[in-house]
């Protein structure tokens, strides 16, 4: 059995090998140290919000240009549309009520005209049906308008963090037929990225797909690692983990390192199945938590709001896959991606 370390010691050592991780983007991006060599400037991550309210088109601005984006305003879809090609956004972040063209004809268009850019839903309440469409047609994510104030970075981080992936292998990859692999992870946030590239890269270079749903292959690995670790092997409540930056800009340790180091939960462990070939990928991550019981998750049948927490992750993998299932314990996910 792995000896547990004590929270304090654990602390430690995931500062020392993490270097500040939590906070590294918004770090990067308010020293905004990458030369922009198309216009001797600096390079700064750019988001196009499209948003036809102006006092929340302003709100949203705000807090972005604050954290050191450079944004764009859009006051409906058309609007948006005409400027990709000219601000070039990482990001489009879109309402889906709007005049002119609405956000669900903006992710049909631009998806089909720009695939490389990422999209994120704003959605209000009573959306649901609509949001679920949309991330059919291709959006890489949602954000309910409850949910704003808490999870607008978050959610921007996350869709950022998949698309940054190198294609160094890109032509090896192409050769490749199929391909299996497993891997037996313990409970550390850092080893969703790498694993969720590997992914990303295996699923291109074998032409499952392209830029754009390889993205949402990656958005729904992250969102299922994340619950494996977070909410399967830790057991921690979406309440708990919202105390999280709070408690690591004190300097205090956080409530993941303080559940990771106990003796209940330090030996528990993901376990991570792949197996990707030119026409399906299979996914299946197995926590060693309790499990939970199945019947909380939304259904085709009912009208349950996206902005519940597991109900959320669950709408979102189960629309960016082609199917979706837990086993019997609710402790392992199967996701497919099949070729279109």
């Amino acid at each position: 059995m792995q000896h547990c370390e004590s929270p304090e010691s654990y602390d430690k050592r995931r500062r020392q090998c993490m270097g500040g991780c939590l906070l590294l983007r918004r770090f990067f991006l308010l020293l905004c140290f990458q030369a922009d060599h198309s216009c001797g400037g600096i390079l700064m991550t750019r988001i196009l919000i499209a948003e036809d309210s102006p006092t929340q088109a302003f709100q949203i601005q705000t807090k972005l240009v604050d954290e050191g984006y450079e944004v764009l305003l859009a006051n409906d879809g058309q609007q948006a549309l005409e400027q990709i090609p000219k601000f070039w956004p990482h990001l489009l972040l879109t309402d889906m009520e709007m005049p002119v063209m609405d956000g669900l004809d903006l992710v049909t268009k631009a998806t089909d005209e720009y695939p490389a850019i990422p999209i994120i839903l704003i959605t209000a309440k009573g959306s649901d049906e609509t949001a679920v469409e949309a991330l059919n047609l291709g959006a890489a994510a949602y954000l309910p308008k409850s949910l704003l104030d808490e999870k607008l970075f978050q959610t921007i981080d996350e869709v950022l963090d998949v698309m940054e992936t190198a294609d160094s292998y890109g032509e090896l990859l192409s050769k490749m037929e199929h391909s299996e692999f497993q891997f037996c992870i313990d409970n550390k946030i850092e080893l969703i990225r790498p694993l969720v590239d590997l992914v990303k890269q295996m699923c291109l270079g074998v032409g499952l797909c392209d830029d754009a749903e390889s993205v949402r292959v990656g958005v729904a690995v992250d969102h299922a690692m994340r619950n494996a670790i977070l909410h399967g092997n830790l057991e921690l409540t979406t309440e708990a983990l919202e105390t999280e930056d709070d408690l690591y800009v004190q300097g205090e340790p956080t409530m993941i390192e303080q559940r990771a180091a106990q003796s209940d939960y330090c030996d528990r462990r993901v376990s991570v199945k792949v197996a990707i070939s030119p026409q399906q990928a299979t996914c299946v991550i197995r926590d060693d938590g309790p499990g939970f019981d199945l019947s909380i998750l939304p259904n085709d049948d009912t009208k349950d709001r996206l902005d519940s927490g597991r109900g959320r992750g669950y709408v979102l993998m189960k629309s960016l896959m082609d199917d979706v299932h837990f086993n019997d314990k609710g402790n392992e996910i199967t996701m497919v991606k099949r070729r279109v």
